[in-house]
Formats: C-alpha cells, structure tokens, sequence
C-alpha cells in the first residue's frame, strides 16, 4: 500500500498549483512536528472558553459581544486600552486566531501575550501589551517587538535565512525614537495565528499560512500566560478563537503520515483524497482529521 501511494503522489507532483503570491511564505521558519501537526489539526468546537474575551480584565473601553469571542473599542480619545482572554494556560503548545481587520487598526495595534496583572488601559496613546515586563506585544502597523516598554526589535526579521536557522540568529535589538528603519514594514492581514509554546518558553505568529519563527523567547514558566491585544483606534473589532493544542508528548505516527500525505497534496487537492490507493477509512480520517 505504501509503494502504491507514494507512485500515486509523485506521478501527480506536477499538478501542484502556483505558488501564492504573499509575502509571507519567503519568510516562513521551519516547523516542529508537534507543531505542523497542531496548525494542521481540526480546531476545537465553537465556543470554547479559551475562545473567550475576559469580562473581568479589559479596559472599560472595550465592550464584548454576548458570546465574548469580540472585543470592540469605544470610540475614546486619548486613551490606549487593552483586554486580555479569559482563560490562560500554564503548559502545552496551543493555537489561537486572531480576527482584526487592517483597516480598524490605526496606530499602536498590538497582539500578543499577558500575564494576569499586565495594565489594561492607559491616557495618552501608547503601546499597551508589550509596555510593561508582564506582556510581550507585535505592534502590527510597524512590525515592531515590544517588551518592557521598549521595541525590542523588527518581526519578521530583515534578513532571515531559511528555515532553522532563523530561530537561532534571533537577537532583540533596542530601538530608539531616534532609531532609523530601513525597511518598510509589511502589511499584516486580518488573519493572525497566534502560536504559543508554554513549554519551551516562546511566542510567534503565523501569517498567511506561514510560521515566521519565534518572536519572544525565555517566557516564565509555570505562570498563566494570556493572549493579548490593544488598541487606540475607536471601532476597532478583534476576534478570538482557540484553534487546537498539543501536550508535550510526541505526535502520533498516524497524525505524522496524515500531515506528510496533506502536505503533499496541498489545500488545493486535499478534495482527491478519494483517488488514493487507500482504503476508504484512511481516507476519511485524511480528511477529518484537517
């Protein structure tokens, strides 16, 4: 069975569509197992609690829908505010998205992680998330890592070398206001994966598909840590989503093979799961299990 499929995918590897045209893919890091098989995973049913906003720890200008999977801002001025999710988590690797139009940004759109005392609202307009040593925050409109109350450096780095080595080329830098930046900060989409591995102690984010490396390292272990946002812009809406998760344990082989075999077909052909020489039950979990 297996020399039959691997016969049946390499004498179709040339039907494989163009490659997409964003940004993003040339940036991409190389992934974990545990962590491809994770962003490749069914999520979670609706309405999990990990979906939801906290009522209890946002500035009072933001509102939440009755279902608190959005968080909206009051039109306020001069006022930088923040809420946090409801649920954190201490272990594991978990997946949230992160729904925020482009054009309801403004400046200081920040999304990232908290601690559970990280300041939620501020006067003036300011960098929230990431402004104080309880948070870590990627300032969106100019692509900008911030901790401490300081940009620490530009993400996805300028010149990333492939896959691996990214991750371990990784230095924070400190910018100042009088800091000059050559390059011109990429345009974030709606859609942002938030990727956080408790265990090992880093944040990063996946875009349009891509995982762009490790953002944050050396993350406290053993402490609730929260997915993040804050804003200035009046309207601004932000939707959260649990998307999936994993243990520290290995993947399962089966999952592996499910992850090569979809990897191979790409999005645009998982629907002819049914042509493959495998059994209807295999390919039925091919097909679930994404």
């Amino acid at each position: 069975m297996g020399l039959s499929l691997s016969a049946w995918l390499y004498s179709r590897a040339g039907d494989s569509p163009p490659s997409s045209s964003s940004a993003f893919p040339p940036l991409a890091v190389h992934t974990s197992s545990r962590l491809a098989v994770t962003l490749n995973s069914s999520p979670v049913s609706p309405g999990d609690s990990r979906s939801h906003w906290s009522s209890g720890h946002r500035s009072p200008h933001f509102l939440l829908s009755a279902c608190k999977e959005r968080a909206t801002r009051s039109p306020v001025e001069l006022s930088s505010d923040g809420v946090r999710a409801e649920v954190g988590v201490k272990g594991g690797l978990h997946v949230w998205e992160v729904l925020w139009n482009p054009d309801h940004r403004g400046s200081h759109a920040v999304m990232g992680i908290s601690r559970q005392d990280c300041p939620l609202q501020a006067a003036g307009y300011n960098v929230l998330v990431g402004g104080d040593a309880q948070s870590w925050g990627w300032e969106l409109q100019t692509n900008q890592l911030w901790h401490g109350g300081n940009s620490v450096g530009l993400y996805p780095g300028k010149m990333r070398r492939c896959h691996s080595e990214a991750a371990e080329d990784f230095k924070p830098q400190t910018y100042t206001s009088d800091t000059k930046v050559s390059q011109a900060p990429l345009p974030i989409p709606e859609r942002v994966l938030l990727v956080l591995d408790a265990d090992a102690g880093t944040l990063g984010f996946v875009v349009d598909g891509s995982f762009l490396g490790v953002a944050f390292k050396d993350l406290p272990r053993g402490v609730e840590l929260f997915p993040a946002v804050s804003s200035v812009r009046g309207g601004a809406s932000i939707r959260l989503r649990y998307l999936n998760g994993a243990t520290r344990d290995p993947p399962a082989l089966m999952a592996l093979c499910g992850l090569s075999i979809r990897q191979f077909l790409g999005q645009q052909r998982l629907n002819q799961t049914d042509k493959l020489p495998l059994p209807p039950l295999l390919q039925n979990y091919l097909l679930s299990s994404h």
